[in-house]
C-alpha cells in the first residue's frame, strides 16, 4: 500500500491465495461482504505517515567476542532481518566507515523502496552494505543501482513482488569496474574471492529490496521458486576487450560517453548456457554462423517473460566473450548485427504460438504484435542487451532471460575521497591489478 503512495495501515479484507485460482468457490466473499463495507467508511489512518527518523540502537553483550556475534546472527534471523547467510553486524562504527563513500547526506531520501514503501535513504544503503560485508568504495554503485531500481518506470513496484522468480542485474561501465575489483571476466557471475565488490553490492541490494521493500517469500514477493540469487547479479562489462568500434552497453544503451561510471538494471528471471561452438572443426565462418542459430534457437522458446520488455524494455541480455567478440568482429559482425540476427532468427511460428497457448498471453500484454507470423520475440532488434564479457573461452554464450519493461541507466557519483579509499583497499585486500591476479 505505501509503495503505491496510500496509507500503509489502509483496510485490507485478507483471503488465502487458493481463492484467487480458476475455477475456485468465491462464496466467502460475498459471505464477508460487511467487512469491505466497514473498511470502505470507516477505516482512518492510525499516524501521520512520516518515515520514523532516528531509530535506536540495538545492544547486544556476551561473555566472549563468539557468543556475542552469534547473539547477533540470532537477532538477526528472529526479526528477519537476514538472508540466512552470515551477517557482519552493521555496527555504528562500521556504517560510518561506509559512508565514506558518498558526499551525499546520510539522511539523503533515494526513494521508497516497494512493495511495503519503506524508505531508502543513504544511511541504510550504508547499513545494508555493512551487513553484506562491503566497502566504502562500493557504495557509488550500490547508491547508482539503488535509485535505478527506484526509478517508477523499472516497474520494481511489481517486479519486487512477481511470481516469476525476478530479480536485478546490474551491468558496470567505466574505469570504477576496475578501481573497485569488480569481475568482467573469468566467472563474472560469481562467485570469486578475487573480486568481492559484485556479491556485496548484490546482496546489499537484496537485503534492502528484504527489510525495506519487504520482499519476503511468501508475503511481500510472491517469487514461487526464488531467484537463486542471494546477491542478485553485479559484473563489468570487458570494455578494454571490446573490438575497435564496438561501443560500451552504457554509450549504446543510455547513450553515456565512453569511460563514463554508469549503471544499467534489467530484471531478469532466469540463466541459460548456450553451446555456442561447434562440436567438429569447422571454418571460423560455419563457427560462428552455427553457434548464432543454435543460440537463436534457445531465444525462440518463447518464455513470454519477455512479454512486458516486448516495446521499450529487453527480452533479455546476451552475453559473449572477448576472444568470441573478436573473431566476429574480424568477420564483419557488430553489437548491431548481431542483435539483428538473434531478432530475426529467434521469431516463433504462429502455429507453435496456438499449440502452447501463448497467443492468448501475448494478445493480451502485446496485442499489436500477435498477428505477426512468425512472432518476433521483441519489437525491434535494439531491444537485446548485448554484452561482452566473461572469460576468454569460447565454448559458450550467455542468456539471461528478462522480465524487463525498461532497461533503467544512471551514472555513478564519484565522492572526493575516492582515491584515499583505493588506496586503503589496496592496503587491506593487496594488489588489485591484473599482474597480482592468481
Amino acid at each position: 500500500m505505501s509503495g503505491r503512495g496510500l496509507a500503509g495501515d489502509a483496510a485490507m479484507v485478507v483471503f488465502p491465495m487458493p481463492l484467487f485460482l480458476p475455477g475456485s468457490d468465491v462464496t466467502p466473499v460475498t459471505q464477508r461482504k460487511e467487512e469491505f463495507y466497514a473498511a470502505l467508511t470507516k477505516w482512518a489512518p492510525a499516524g501521520a505517515g512520516t518515515a520514523k527518523r532516528g531509530a535506536r540502537m540495538v545492544s547486544v553483550s556476551g561473555t566472549s567476542y563468539d557468543e556475542a556475534q552469534a547473539k547477533v546472527a540470532n537477532l538477526y534471523i528472529s526479526n528477519l532481518w537476514g538472508d540466512g547467510l552470515p551477517i557482519v553486524p552493521a555496527t555504528a562504527a562500521r556504517v560510518d566507515w561506509i559512508l565514506r563513500g558518498t558526499a551525499l547526506a546520510r539522511d539523503h531520501v533515494i526513494g521508497k523502496f516497494p512493495p511495503r514503501g519503506g524508505i531508502a535513504t543513504v544511511e541504510g544503503a550504508a547499513i545494508a552494505l555493512a551487513m553484506a560485508g562491503g566497502r566504502p568504495e562500493y557504495l557509488p554503485v550500490l547508491l547508482a543501482a539503488v535509485d535505478a531500481f527506484l526509478d517508477p518506470h523499472s516497474d520494481s513496484a511489481a517486479l519486487q513482488a512477481d511470481s516469476g522468480s525476478v530479480y536485478p542485474v546490474i551491468i558496470v561501465n567505466g574505469p570504477i569496474a576496475k578501481q573497485i575489483r569488480l569481475n568482467y571476466g573469468f566467472g563474472c557471475m560469481g562467485p570469486d574471492p578475487q573480486h568481492p565488490a559484485g556479491a556485496s553490492i548484490g546482496r546489499a541490494l537484496r537485503l534492502m529490496q528484504q527489510n525495506l521493500g519487504g520482499a519476503l517469500p511468501g508475503i511481500g514477493a510472491m517469487a514461487m521458486f526464488g531467484a537463486m540469487r542471494y546477491t542478485n547479479v553485479v559484473f563489468a562489462e570487458d570494455e578494454a576487450g571490446l573490438p575497435a568500434g564496438w561501443l560500451p552497453h552504457g554509450t549504446e544503451r543510455h547513450g553515456y560517453a565512453p569511460n563514463t561510471n554508469s549503471v544499467s538494471l534489467v530484471f531478469a528471471n532466469g540463466v541459460s548456457n548456450i553451446k555456442r561452438r561447434s562440436a567438429v572443426k569447422e571454418t571460423a565462418e560455419n563457427d560462428i554462423l552455427q553457434g548464432m542459430h543454435r543460440i537463436a534457437d534457445v531465444l525462440r522458446g518463447a518464455q513470454l517473460g519477455c512479454l512486458p520488455g516486448y516495446r521499450e524494455g529487453t527480452p533479455g541480455v546476451m552475453i559473449f566473450p572477448q576472444v568470441i567478440a573478436e573473431v566476429m568482429a574480424k568477420l564483419g559482425w557488430t553489437k548491431q548485427s548481431i542483435r539483428q540476427f538473434l531478432w530475426e532468427h529467434s521469431r516463433v511460428p504462429q502455429a507453435q504460438l496456438r499449440r502452447s497457448g501463448a497467443l492468448e498471453w501475448i494478445q493480451i500484454q502485446a496485442a499489436e504484435s500477435a498477428n505477426l507470423d512468425p512472432w518476433p520475440i521483441a519489437s525491434r532488434p535494439e531491444n537485446f542487451v548485448f554484452i561482452v564479457a566473461g572469460g576468454g573461452h569460447p565454448t559458450n554464450a550467455y542468456w539471461l532471460p528478462a522480465c524487463c519493461p525498461h532497461v533503467i541507466g544512471r551514472e555513478i557519483t564519484i565522492p572526493p575521497i575516492f582515491e584515499e579509499l583505493l588506496s586503503a583497499a589496496e592496503r587491506d585486500l593487496g594488489c588489485g591489478s591484473d599482474a597480482c591476479l592468481i
